[in-house]
């Protein structure tokens, strides 16, 4: 699994693009490939776990989706994660 850690701004940009992204991210959820998402409680950011194989699967997933490259939102992290209770 993966973590993706995204910070935001109030950049307008972003804001416009989210409807199309949560779109994108419930498509994932329901093919099994993404766990959890969600904004942080006072909005400064995101979390987001991936169920995918590899780094090269989920360099992938955030390519296809231009949230990611847009104005107001930053990735700050990409971790692997190895969780022994699911």
């Amino acid at each position: 699994m993966w973590i993706v850690e995204l910070s935001f701004t109030q950049a307008p940009e972003r804001l416009a693009a989210r409807p199309a992204h949560r779109e994108k991210l419930t498509a994932l959820h329901e093919k099994g490939l993404l766990r959890m998402a969600g904004p942080l409680a006072d909005d400064s950011g995101a979390l987001l776990v991936f169920d995918v194989p590899d780094r090269a699967a989920l360099d992938a997933l955030i390519a296809e989706d231009p949230y990611f490259a847009t104005e107001g939102v930053r990735v700050e992290s990409l971790r692997e994660w190895q969780p022994f209770i699911r």
